[in-house]
């Protein structure tokens, strides 16, 4: 019986963290459409084609990603690909933080902070996709 109410807990906890992590992609996307203006700045301009677009791509791709994480029988697929977003969209922290360099210190702060948090987001996204009886339980 308190095996049962450990593994009921870990389960729990384990479905808290992926709500979450969903929740902040949905946000995150939700915000690439209804305020792209930023999104489009920080998009590096060695990549083809308009800013626009890749901003709206990009938060389709955060929105999808956050469904999948949603739904249990998608979840693994959704961490991978969340971990595989947040990688992607790296180079765009780095453009954004070399843009910024000479802006106020605040700014400055915002995109300097966005590079390290990256790989705690990679974690997250692949504990949540790790199996729930897996090593990374």
């Amino acid at each position: 019986m308190v095996g049962d109410a450990v593994v009921g807990d870990a389960g729990v906890a384990r479905q808290r963290s992926a709500l979450a992590l969903a929740s902040l992609l949905a946000a995150a996307g939700i915000t690439h459409f209804a305020r792209p203006q930023p999104y489009d700045t920080i998009v590096p301009g060695w990549v083809p084609g308009p800013a626009r677009m890749w901003t709206y791509a990009s938060g389709a791709a955060e929105l999808a990603v956050a469904a999948a994480i949603a739904h249990p029988r998608t979840r693994r697929g959704g961490g991978l690909a969340a971990a595989a977003l947040f990688a992607a969209v790296f180079p765009a922290n780095v453009a954004m933080a070399a843009d910024w360099r000479h802006r106020g210190a605040a700014r400055r702060a915002v995109a300097y902070a966005r590079l390290p948090l990256q790989a705690p987001l990679v974690w997250w996204a692949l504990k949540v996709a790790a199996p729930a009886n897996g090593p990374s339980a």
